[in-house]
């Protein structure tokens, strides 16, 4: 089955819906403006049930097939928020919010899926229940997560999930697929090296925290070179060294230390948080002073299951004609917590030779809003077929 007519027939309708979201963005969980376009749009589609709240600003749509003897309930999952970024891209549909950006392709997410909900309420050619998931705070807040400890799953009865990411450098609208892990972890660290500050002609006289603190940035890196197994993934990056002296002749007493380290499975995970607390310790310690450390956990690794994903990608043929095997990305998703909480899968779906996400000069390509909808509407069709 390739890409839908009807769907093919919405895109100019689905577009306009896409662009007034990127031009009026909303961080984290501040989805209010987004949250009631939704909600509003899911009763005018006829949805059987739409509840608002759920993880905050979270909007859940309940659509039941024509027939329900497959007691089947699948769950279809986009997120609404933008990013702080300052939009360069000079479109006439630029944000008009000052330090607020689609820089994600949130937009066309939540578009493709209004979509696709529009489409399955008009048909309603499946034998079972569709719920469609609109999920804020994606970009840090956790929106998965929190929708999940409201307990989505268990009160809309979800036995299985499915997520989508446009991706630039795919061609337009093709998809790619991978079971197991896929998205990293998110963690982040912030180390505080405590020594004693003086004049820098006299460093005798003081504990220079800024060579133990180099030390250490160089360290921490034999967590991935040494310390994990070599064909596991592990990225530790220090993105920030400050100290409290702007001096030249000053050595200071203090300086801070931040970054994040990914890793592709919990137990890599721990690893890396019991080794960079350790290493921090101890090699601070030995050169003369203290470290403060403190461990911030992010996002979980998100795990493709294989039969969903397996399923995932033959819809996905069945709309582009194939579907390639994507390599792992080292970017988090928090979509991992509801793959956590049920089987389920996650595809990415071609964004053409746009700029990278998470710049001032992305932009999602609406071109690809027939085969995102498509793959949806299809992952309901075929995993729940009209009896």
């Amino acid at each position: 089955m390739p890409i839908k007519n009807r769907l093919s027939e919405m895109q100019a309708e689905i577009t306009e819906w896409r662009r007034d979201l990127h031009e009026n963005p909303e961080i984290l969980f501040e989805t209010h403006r987004t949250s009631a376009i939704v909600e509003e749009k899911l009763e005018a589609f006829g949805c059987d049930e739409v509840v608002t709240g759920i993880g905050r600003t979270g909007v859940v749509g309940v659509i039941k097939g024509k027939s329900d003897t497959s007691g089947k309930v699948i769950g279809l999952r986009a997120d609404m928020d933008a990013l702080p970024i300052l939009e360069a891209t000079g479109l006439e549909y630029a944000s008009k919010t000052p330090g607020a950006m689609h820089a994600c392709g949130h937009d066309g997410h939540t578009a493709m899926l209004l979509g696709a909900a529009k489409y399955l309420a008009e048909t309603r050619n499946f034998d079972g229940t569709a719920i469609v998931i609109f999920q804020p705070a994606e970009e840090g807040g956790g929106g998965g997560r929190e929708m999940c400890e409201d307990g989505m799953m268990e009160r809309f009865g979800i036995q299985e999930v499915y997520g989508m990411h446009n991706w630039p450098g795919m061609p337009l609208g093709s998809f790619g697929i991978r079971p197991g892990a896929f998205f990293a972890s998110t963690d982040q660290f912030e180390i505080v090296v405590e020594g004693q500050g003086g004049h820098a002609a006299k460093p005798h006289n003081t504990c220079d925290p800024t060579v133990a603190a180099s030390q250490l940035v160089v360290a921490l890196q034999t967590i991935a070179s040494r310390n994990a197994n070599p064909v596991e993934q592990v990225v530790v990056s220090v993105t920030s060294f400050e100290t409290e002296s702007k001096a030249f002749n000053v050595i200071p007493s203090r300086v801070t230390l931040r970054g994040t380290i990914r890793t592709m499975s919990n137990e890599m995970r721990e690893m890396a948080e019991a080794r960079l607390k350790s290493m921090s310790s101890s090699l601070i310690e030995a050169m003369g002073g203290r470290a403060d450390i403190r461990w911030i956990p992010g996002y979980p690794p998100m795990v493709n299951h294989e039969e969903q994903t397996e399923f995932a990608s033959s819809v996905a043929a069945s709309v582009a004609g194939e579907c390639t095997f994507a390599d792992m990305t080292m970017g988090g998703e928090d979509f991992a917590y509801m793959l956590e909480e049920r089987p389920g899968a996650y595809i990415l779906v071609g964004n053409g030779d746009s700029a990278d996400v998470h710049t001032p000069e992305y932009n999602f390509n609406d071109e690809i809003i027939p085969a995102g909808c498509s793959w949806w509407a299809e992952i309901v069709e075929q995993r729940m077929p009209a009896a």
